[in-house]
């Protein structure tokens, strides 16, 4: 049995403490393991009436869970107005961030689901990271470079090779090392996380028509084409590069088990397009189950009764299904 899982709230502004109190309610028609939110009880009481259990121990999660939403209280995030984010606020989500990441990587909670940030909020507070993903890497002593985001809902699971970069900027980042890299975590994260044993990976190129032979680039050839069969040599059953515009239609989904794709928009159109209410974003590479909600702050629909919990309620059964997955192995 997995331990309780740490929801951290993210900002207490945003929609993170209501899409985790609907979440709770909804525990039963989802079959959710236990979970306790960490941050600041009122962002929660302000927007939801689900009780509210205060604990001190994620331990104590499991025996409160069916009665209320267990809360670990880390700071107060000062006179919290949801859809007003301010500098309070971003200081209580850091702190909760980094208590969450530390209680999953002590094995207190058994997996971490991070809440919603905003990053201009907490830059201002001295974080330094590109994201939380980033964060939660360096927090566990992984490289930045070999923690692997990938977007998964029902019937796609997405990697971009590159994330949170300018476009213009993207042909000069790709490499063959680099793709190569992308392409041995996510195998390895589906068969940890996943419980793939032979993953199958489809790799978009990064021109039109996949590059047309060189005719219209030459990054197909240079990078991504030799990476697919320094993959293949190794016992990984990769393919491509296929044309973007064609990967993502219901015949070809079905034939592969993660799309690796050259750039972040690449990568999340689709994702977006078909699971929006249900993306989740899982971190590959880490030695905790991290995930995410795919989706931002919406500051605009906070304390409105207004936000959709689908994907927190996504993000918590895949933490719950990954971490059982790695206790069995």
């Amino acid at each position: 049995m997995i331990a309780p899982i740490a929801a951290s709230m993210g900002d207490p502004a945003g929609i993170g403490p209501e899409i985790i109190a609907k979440a709770w309610a909804a525990r039963g028609t989802h079959g959710l393991a236990p979970f306790f939110a960490v941050g600041d009880p009122r962002a929660v009481a302000r927007v939801s009436g689900v009780p509210l259990a205060r604990i001190t121990d994620p331990a104590e999660a499991r025996s409160a869970f069916d009665r209320a939403l267990p809360v670990l209280h880390v700071l107060d995030g000062g006179d919290i107005l949801p859809g007003a984010p301010d500098i309070d606020g971003a200081r209580c989500a850091l702190q909760s961030l980094e208590l969450a990441v530390g209680l999953a990587r002590s094995g207190a909670a058994g997996a971490l689901v991070t809440g919603p940030v905003s990053k201009a909020q907490l830059y201002a507070v001295g974080f330094t990271d590109p994201g939380q993903t980033e964060f939660v890497a360096e927090r566990c002593g992984i490289a930045r470079e070999n923690a692997v985001m990938m977007l998964a809902g029902p019937s796609l699971r997405v990697v971009p090779i590159t994330t949170h970069v300018p476009l213009s900027a993207v042909a000069a980042l790709l490499s063959t090392e680099l793709i190569v890299a992308r392409g041995r975590a996510t195998a390895r994260g589906l068969a940890r996380n996943f419980g793939i044993e032979a993953p199958r990976l489809v790799f978009a190129g990064f021109n039109p028509h996949a590059g047309e032979q060189g005719a219209i680039g030459r990054e197909e050839i240079e990078f991504i084409a030799p990476a697919i069969e320094q993959l293949r040599a190794e016992g990984i059953d990769a393919r491509g590069p296929f044309a973007a515009d064609t990967l993502f239609h219901p015949r070809a989904r079905a034939g592969y088990d993660a799309a690796l794709c050259c750039y972040h928009d690449q990568a999340l159109i689709p994702l977006k397009t078909l699971h929006f209410d249900e993306g989740v974003n899982i971190t590959l590479g880490l030695p905790i189950v991290r995930t995410s909600p795919d989706h931002g702050t919406a500051f605009d629909l906070a304390g409105k009764d207004a936000a959709h919990p689908g994907a927190m309620i996504a993000a918590l059964k895949l933490a719950q299904e990954a971490a059982a997955r790695r206790l069995e192995t």
